[in-house]
């Protein structure tokens, strides 16, 4: 931990020195809401978001607030060992074509609705599931776009890894809208003491509502894993058609965009990470870099001080629009070219996923050394964005 924040009426621990000020602010509304148990975490790898930043954890009593979880619900990372341990780039071009072939990507969906066994079961109770659900079926299996992507590795001990980092596609979005402004209304109609600007309406748990949500929500978590599954056998089936003799071992799952009761500091608790990751004793995890950096599989120390969380990333360092207009598009490409990495960036507009968009991962990783493990560095060899 670096530094503790004691002005407001919570602390706030924060895993890095240095905060943008429209993060700060956020994470100060944060730690004055009424339900905030404890205090506030803030991870190394955290921005401004909407309402909560980006790598923030919040432990509430017996409330749910959906921007403290987000649009993009479940979002995470899905990676897999491979026995290969070595791919030429013939191979590796070859395999990345069959991927676009295969894994719709950016806005793009499925043109056919995909089986019904894939899906996650759905309960009573799951209004706006039941509406994006035959919407959903042309949705699994599909990447999504802006930081989202597809990533080929060698780890340390020269093995290659396959990493999708994706999430709930238009049903979380679509869930999380409704509930933020239900949320929104019904703060209003109970005067609540929360200010309305700082985006952070909440439910709770003892009403139908909050209640409502929850269901919602873990189904757009189940919902965004069974789409990394199916796109992880999509890149698996790709690899096999290129290279055959090889063996794949089970997948490392985790979300970053959830909240879930868990008991912290003896007390029942909703702890809601919005781009952080658990990182429980002996758990493992996966801390993506950005386009070009290496990423890591971790393993959790179970702190309590960040109610058992880590970052999720490295972070924007900064906005997509500044991005594209401050970074030098033949620098990003060179940092790409000289490591042999098969990339993404075409133009300017790529530029809001270069490397130089986010912080040093290295250094997002060293300020959390009591919170996770580092287990294995994954070198990329190539990439594909949404």
């Amino acid at each position: 931990m670096e530094k503790i924040i004691s002005t407001e009426n919570r602390p706030i621990k924060l895993w890095l020195k240095d905060i943008e000020a429209g993060a700060l602010e956020q994470a100060k509304n944060l730690a004055n809401l009424p339900f905030v148990f404890k205090h506030i975490a803030i991870m190394p790898d955290a921005h401004q978001g909407y309402g909560m930043p980006i790598g923030g954890v919040m432990a509430a009593k017996d409330i749910v607030v959906p921007n403290a979880v987000g649009v993009d619900i479940g979002c995470g990372m899905c990676a897999v060992r491979t026995s290969l341990t070595d791919i030429d780039t013939e191979t590796l071009k070859n395999i990345m074509q069959e991927i676009r072939l295969t894994v719709p990507l950016g806005f793009k969906h499925h043109k056919s609705k995909q089986r019904k066994s894939l899906m996650p079961e759905r309960t009573d109770d799951m209004k706006i599931v039941d509406a994006e659900y035959q919407s959903a079926l042309t949705q699994i299996g599909t990447l999504g776009g802006g930081n989202h992507f597809i990533e080929i590795q060698r780890g340390d001990d020269g093995r290659i890894w396959l990493m999708v980092h994706s999430g709930s596609r238009n049903i979380g979005f679509r869930v999380a809208n409704f509930y933020n402004h239900l949320a929104t209304e019904l703060n209003k109609k109970w005067k609540s003491p929360v200010p309305p600007k700082w985006q952070l309406a909440y439910l709770p748990l003892e009403t139908k509502a909050g209640q409502h949500y929850l269901k919602e929500m873990a189904y757009c978590v189940e919902f965004a894993l069974a789409n990394r599954k199916l796109m992880i056998e999509r890149v698996q089936a790709a690899v096999y058609h290129n290279v055959r003799a090889v063996a794949f071992e089970p997948i490392i799952n985790i979300a970053h965009n959830y909240a879930v009761l868990e008991r912290h500091f003896g007390r029942d608790v909703i702890v809601h990470r919005k781009g952080a990751t658990s990182a429980k004793k002996d758990e493992y995890g996966i801390i993506p870099g950005s386009q070009g950096t290496t990423s890591y599989i971790v393993k959790g120390k179970g702190n309590p001080d960040s109610f058992a969380s880590c970052s999720h990333g490295a972070g924007r360092l900064m906005g997509r629009k500044q991005a594209q207009r401050q970074l030098d598009l033949k620098t990003e490409i060179k940092r790409l070219d000289q490591q042999g990495i098969i990339h993404a960036i075409r133009g300017r507009r790529d530029l809001d996923e270069a490397a130089g968009a986010y912080k040093d991962i290295a250094v997002v990783i060293k300020n959390q050394a009591d919170l996770i493990e580092v287990i294995e560095h994954l070198k990329p060899l190539a990439v594909i964005k949404g």
